[in-house]
């Protein structure tokens, strides 16, 4: 078999893809120390891009990018400025399909790869990444976290031949193996967080973390569960709390996501599984972030049934309070663990 070709299994991939959610890194949100490990790799190879590319089933994740300005006094009388502007367009450059490039080749074959002039391979011509960026040379390193689990790759590219030396390739060797510390770190505050689930599972309203844009579930406290029905672990809160979108929970999830700030559903009137009779509902949503430097990664939402009751501020004073406590614990997400439904502590 080619060596090149991606051959990895599909559950391969669905471990990969947990592990990230797990790790909080499942998105293309850019991080600091991502990018910094990417600059590190950029400048020590002298190539005009550098990536960390997480990769999961479905696309590709460049948390960390380096992308050098363009030098028009290139000693080598060549442009090797690259069209990739990340101030224009980061919803794109921060993202690419499972098959575009060749990172997704390092983590089928869990193995360096050293392209010194793609046009070497001819099945790399018709490549993206070579069509579109004119990319001629590659050189991508496994990114394994502490456990063993590949999880995408420190790479850098060139838009012309050259060949890539031991040096460079023990040293993006060296530049992945700085990032395992990383990955034990957001580990050891998953445990911690996991005790301050213990708060919400015996808390008496509805708790539920969702992540992301398509609020994606993480935790659901027994409540939850009870209230508005037992879900799977990581479905998409939209489609598998059809209940909860047609009263408008999830566009006012959606509205705490975007604006950074915690946003009130006052009034909704929906079906409760506990209750005979439709119930009135005030919900929370504060969204939640990794640090408090970080952007937004999702959502806390803290439900209360007012029926027969005026709304008041103490709802909105619990859900700060508890996202503060949830915060303060440390960045990362709380562990996705074993499957399990929404109404039981996710593990």
């Amino acid at each position: 078999m080619d060596p090149l070709t991606p051959n990895q299994a599909p559950q391969e991939g669905e471990q990969r893809r947990r592990r990230l959610q797990t790790l909080g890194l499942n998105t293309s949100d850019p991080e600091v120390k991502f990018d910094r490990v990417a600059r590190l790799a950029g400048r020590f190879a002298q190539a005009p891009l550098a990536m960390v590319n997480f990769i999961n089933d479905e696309r590709q994740m460049f948390r960390g990018m380096y992308v050098p300005p363009s030098n028009p006094d290139d000693s080598a009388g060549e442009d090797r400025s690259i069209a990739f502007d990340l101030s224009d367009i980061p919803e794109v450059a921060r993202e690419a399909p499972i098959d575009y490039g060749f990172c997704p080749h390092v983590v089928a074959d869990k193995a360096q790869l050293a392209l010194d002039d793609v046009f070497d391979y001819p099945r790399f011509k018709g490549n993206p990444l070579v069509n579109e960026m004119g990319v001629r040379s590659y050189l991508g390193t496994p990114l394994l976290d502490h456990t063993g689990v590949i999880l995408g790759t420190v790479c850098v590219a060139d838009m012309r031949p050259r060949q890539w030396s031991a040096d460079h390739m023990e040293s993006m060797q060296s530049l992945a193996q700085t990032l395992l510390s990383e990955f034990a770190l957001r580990d050891s505050l998953l445990t911690q967080q996991q005790e301050m689930f213990a708060i919400f599972d015996g808390a008496p309203f509805p708790i539920m973390l969702t992540e992301g844009p398509e609020h994606v579930l993480r935790y659901a406290n027994a409540k939850q569960g009870a209230a508005f029905g037992r879900v799977q672990q990581l479905s998409q809160g939209r489609h598998v709390l059809p209940g909860l979108d047609s009263v408008g929970v999830f566009k006012t999830m959606d509205q705490a996501l975007r604006s950074g700030q915690t946003a009130t559903l006052s009034e909704a009137r929906i079906a409760s599984y506990d209750f005979e009779s439709p119930q009135t509902f005030t919900f929370t949503c504060t969204p939640v972030r990794l640090t408090p430097s970080a952007p937004v990664s999702g959502v806390l939402t803290v439900a209360m049934n007012i029926t027969g009751q005026s709304p008041s501020g103490t709802e909105r004073k619990l859900a700060a309070d508890l996202t503060s406590q949830f915060e303060r614990i440390g960045s990362g997400w709380p562990s996705s663990g074993q499957d399990g439904e929404s109404g039981a502590r996710l593990r």
